[in-house]
């Protein structure tokens, strides 16, 4: 419960800095590797929510691409986007405080992403379409290819 309440006062710090009201940890053995807190309106950077400001961090503090052997605290239900960069990061485990329906009642309602990403591409209201070349593919083959690649 200690980190959970580190990311809630990390949240409300950053508030007090004009930025967001989230906060994240990323914990290995009991021990804070890295925090973030919300950065989008300082950095300019709309992917800069405060758990992906601190897997960023906490990757590069331990030199890796991947947390396994990590767990994330977040203040808040980690948002679709950063969901997805939670998975890719492969922590063991993700914790959280306030749940999506109170960060919706402040104005952070992300329903609207999960309710496109689960219609088909077409049908969304971002135009998204999938355009044909000859060479697609050709990347994929490369990184098959490659001896030397780095799984993940």
């Amino acid at each position: 419960m200690r980190f959970l309440a580190e990311t809630v006062r990390l949240a409300v710090e950053s508030v007090g800095n004009g930025g967001g009201p989230f906060g994240a940890i990323v914990v290995r053995e009991g021990e804070i590797v890295a925090t973030g807190t919300n950065r989008v309106t300082d950095s300019g950077d709309p992917t800069a929510h405060a758990e992906v400001v601190a897997i960023r961090a906490a990757c590069r503090a331990l030199g890796t691409h991947q947390l396994d052997d990590c767990d994330v605290y977040s203040s808040s239900e980690p948002c679709p986007m950063c969901m997805g960069a939670l998975y890719w990061a492969r922590p063991a485990r993700v914790f959280f405080a306030s749940g999506r329906a109170v960060a919706a009642a402040a104005g952070f309602d992300d329903q609207f992403i999960y309710d496109e990403l689960a219609r088909p591409v077409e049908a969304r209201d971002l135009e998204t379409r999938q355009l044909n070349v000859t060479e697609a593919g050709s990347e994929f083959d490369a990184w098959n290819s490659n001896a030397d690649r780095i799984d993940y």
